[in-house]
C-alpha cells in the first residue's frame, strides 16, 4: 500500500470515529432523556455544547495545521476525544455529561483542518473530490453505526455502555496516525508554490475570497440541518412512528447514515468529471444535490404514523443525495485557497458553520419541538397556556431540575406531534441552501483564476 493510500485509509477511520463519537448521543439520546426526565431542549443542548467548543478550538488548531506536523495533531486529538467519550459513560447527571461532551468537542476539533490539509498535499487537483469523498465516507458510516449500534446497546445494555464501546477504536486510530507520511505543502498544485504565503493577515486573506464567504454561509445552513437530523431522527421514529429503540436506531442508521455513501461517492465522481469541463462543475453538482434533497425530505415528513417504509425511502433518498455537498464544497475550498492557508480556511469554515449552524440545529429544533408540544397540550386543555417567553424560561429551569409552572410529564403524549412539526425546518433551510450554493457557483471561476495567476508568479518554497 502506498503512503498516500495508507494515509487516506487512516484518515477515513479517524473521521468515522470522529462522527461515531459525536453522533452516539443521537443514538442513545432518547434513553438519556427518559432516564433523567429531560426536555427536547436539554437533549438538543447536548449536541450544542459539543459544537461550541469544537468551533472555538478549531481556529487555533487550524493555524497549527498550517505550521506543525499534522499527523501528531491528529494522534493527540483522537486520543483525547476517545478518553472523554469513555468518561461520558460514568456521568451521573446532566451537568457531568455536558462537561465530558465539551471535552470531546475540543479533541475532535483537530480532525477536519489537519485531515483536509493532508489530503490537499497527498492528492493532485483532479483527484481531490474523490479523495475527499472517500475520507468523508466516515461521516455516513460513523453516523449510521452510532445510530444503529447505539439503539441496540441502549435496548440491551443501557446507554452508558455505548460510550465505552465507542472509545476503544479511537485509541487504535490514534496509534495508526503516527505512521502517516507527512507530505510537503503545495507540491502537487498545477503551479507548485510549496509553503509560500501571501503577506497579510491569514484570516482576512481567506475571507477576501467571495466564494469562501458563500461556502461559509452554506456550511451554517447545511450543518443546522445535519445536526438537527442527527439529534432527532431516532427520537422521531420512536415517538411518531412508535418504534422500539433498537429498530429506530437501525432505521435511522440507514436513513441518515448509510444512505450518504451513495451521495458522497457518486457526487465526488461527478464533481471531478464536470470540473474537468468547467471550473464551476463541483458547485453545480452540489447545488443540484441540495435542490433534489429538499422535496424528498418534505414528502418523507408528510407520511402518516406507522408508514415507516415510505418515510425511510423518501427521507433516506433526500439524506443520501444531500451528502454530495461534502465532496463538492470541501474540494472547492482547495480550488480557491492557496496550500499554505487551507488549514486556516477549513478552521474558519468549521468555526462559522458550527457556531452559526451545528450549535443551533439541535437546540433550535429542540426548542421548536418543545414549543409545538406545549401548544398541542395547551389546545387539548392539558396545561395552562403560557406566553412564549415564560415557556422558554420554564424550559431553561427544567435543564437543572427546577421546572415550575407546569408538569413536564403532562407533555409526553404530545411530544410526537411537536417534534414532527419542528422537523419541517430542515427542508425549508435546504431550499435556501441550494440558492446559496448557486450563488457560490457564480463566483468560483474568477476566484480560481486569481489563485492560479498568483501561483504562476509566486516562487516555490518548501516546508
Amino acid at each position: 500500500m502506498s503512503g498516500s493510500a495508507y494515509a487516506l485509509v487512516v484518515l477515513f477511520a479517524i473521521n468515522l470515529m470522529n462522527f461515531f463519537d459525536r453522533q452516539i448521543i443521537g443514538g442513545v439520546g432518547e434513553g438519556i432523556r427518559r432516564e433523567w426526565g429531560l426536555s427536547d431542549t436539554a437533549l438538543g443542548l447536548l449536541g450544542t455544547v459539543f459544537t461550541l467548543l469544537y468551533a472555538v478550538f478549531g481556529l487555533p488548531l487550524g493555524r497549527m495545521s498550517d505550521k506543525a506536523a499534522r499527523k501528531y495533531i491528529l494522534a493527540g486529538g483522537v486520543f483525547l476525544w476517545s478518553l472523554l467519550t469513555a468518561l461520558s459513560g460514568v456521568a451521573r447527571n446532566f451537568s457531568q455529561l455536558i462537561v465530558t461532551r465539551l471535552g470531546v468537542g475540543v479533541g475532535e476539533a483537530t480532525c477536519s483542518p489537519a485531515s483536509t490539509s493532508l489530503i490537499g498535499d497527498l492528492f493532485p487537483t483532479t483527484q481531490r473530490a474523490r479523495a475527499v469523498a472517500i475520507w468523508m465516507l466516515g461521516l455516513p458510516l460513523g453516523l449510521g453505526l452510532a445510530n444503529g449500534a447505539g439503539g441496540w446497546i441502549v435496548q440491551h445494555w443501557g446507554w452508558r455502555n455505548a460510550f465505552y464501546v465507542a472509545a476503544v477504536p479511537g485509541v487504535l486510530c490514534a496509534i495508526a496516525a503516527l505512521w502517516i507520511r507527512e507530505p510537503p505543502r503545495g507540491t502537487l498544485e498545477p503551479h507548485a508554490v510549496g509553503a509560500r504565503v501571501r503577506p497579510g493577515n491569514p484570516y482576512r486573506l481567506v475571507l477576501s475570497i467571495p466564494t469562501m464567504l458563500w461556502i461559509i454561509v452554506s456550511g451554517a445552513l447545511h450543518n443546522f440541518n445535519m445536526y438537527a437530523l442527527g439529534s432527532f431522527v431516532a427520537p422521531f421514529l420512536v415517538r411518531f412512528h412508535r418504534m422500539s429503540f433498537q429498530h429506530a436506531g437501525w432505521v435511522a442508521a440507514a436513513v441518515y447514515g448509510f444512505s450518504g455513501a451513495f451521495g458522497l461517492v457518486v457526487g465526488g465522481a461527478l464533481a471531478d468529471r464536470l470540473y474537468r469541463r468547467r471550473v464551476d462543475g463541483r458547485l453545480i453538482i452540489g447545488t443540484a444535490s441540495i435542490a433534489i434533497c429538499a422535496p424528498f425530505m418534505f414528502l418523507g415528513l408528510m407520511r402518516p404514523p406507522g408508514d415507516i417504509w415510505s418515510f425511510a425511502l423518501l427521507m433516506g433518498t433526500g439524506c443520501g443525495v444531500m451528502y454530495a455537498y461534502y465532496a463538492t464544497v470541501y474540494s472547492t475550498i482547495h480550488d480557491v485557497v492557496e496550500p499554505s492557508l487551507r488549514g486556516t480556511a477549513m478552521a474558519l469554515y468549521f468555526c462559522a458553520m458550527y457556531l452559526l449552524g451545528a450549535s443551533l440545529g439541535p437546540v433550535g429544533t429542540g426548542l421548536a419541538s418543545d414549543y409545538f408540544t406545549f401548544q398541542a397540550a395547551s389546545a387539548a386543555g392539558k396545561v395552562t397556556p403560557l406566553p412564549f417567553g415564560t415557556l422558554m424560561l420554564a424550559e431553561l429551569r427544567s435543564l437543572v431540575g427546577e421546572a415550575k409552572g407546569f408538569d413536564l410529564k403532562a407533555l409526553e403524549p404530545f411530544r410526537a406531534d411537536g417534534l414532527h412539526t419542528a422537523m419541517y425546518i430542515v427542508p425549508v433551510l435546504a431550499t435556501i441552501l441550494a440558492l446559496v450554493l448557486l450563488a457560490a457557483s457564480r463566483t468560483v471561476k474568477k476566484d480560481v483564476e486569481n489563485l492560479q495567476t498568483w501561483m504562476r508568479t509566486s516562487p516555490a518554497k518548501t516546508s
